[in-house]
């Protein structure tokens, strides 16, 4: 019996709780079975930067996890995830993350994908970068995380903000394998055409 295809979403306090929605969105088009983590701070900028309540961010994930019960199915590795997300991802959750501090669901959950050897996809959201963010960078590369800051891809011209989120969310997510149409270089774009 195959287990179910499942992403847990983590949506921290940094800025761009716009990526974490897109996230869920195209995850649940892609009938994907999603668990979001919301931390406190990520409720906070949600308030600031959306026009949506937390209740309907919620209700787009197939599970809702509190961001303190660390006793959560997604705490532990046998619990079967293709892996983990996290959209924005704060320099204070990568900062757990990177140091093993497992206080959160939201960094237990990454460090279980780090241990089990799962995907683990950090869209941090920060800028400019210190030291001490980069070293934090490199650890995490080195123990298996991606690093995948959403820089826009400006060559594909979009026409809005939602047109640049949801082109770097779908090159977020081909980093687990799943295919969510956008423009691509070479075939929608660029100088083969």
């Amino acid at each position: 019996m195959n287990a179910p295809l499942r992403i847990i979403v983590g949506i921290s306090g940094a800025s761009g709780t716009a990526f974490g929605v897109s996230v869920l969105r195209a995850l649940s088009a892609a009938h994907m079975e999603t668990h979001l983590i919301l931390s406190k701070a990520a409720a906070l900028s949600l308030q600031a930067e959306m026009d949506m309540s937390i209740d309907e961010v919620q209700a787009l994930a197939s599970v809702v996890h509190k961001p303190g019960d660390i006793g959560a199915s997604i705490a532990s590795g046998s619990f079967r995830t293709e892996g983990m997300i996290i959209a924005p991802c704060s320099i204070k959750t990568m900062g757990e993350i990177a140091s093993s501090n497992t206080g959160t669901l939201m960094s237990r959950a990454a460090d279980v994908c780090l241990k089990e050897r799962r995907r683990l996809v950090l869209m941090v959201r920060e800028t400019p970068l210190n030291l001490l963010h980069l070293r934090a960078m490199t650890a995490l590369t080195e123990a298996g995380a991606i690093i995948a800051p959403p820089v826009p891809s400006l060559y594909t011209r979009p026409v809005n903000i939602d047109e640049m989120i949801d082109q770097t969310t779908a090159r977020a997510l081909s980093l687990f394998g799943i295919d969510i149409p956008h423009k691509q270089w070479g075939e929608d774009i660029g100088p083969t055409q």
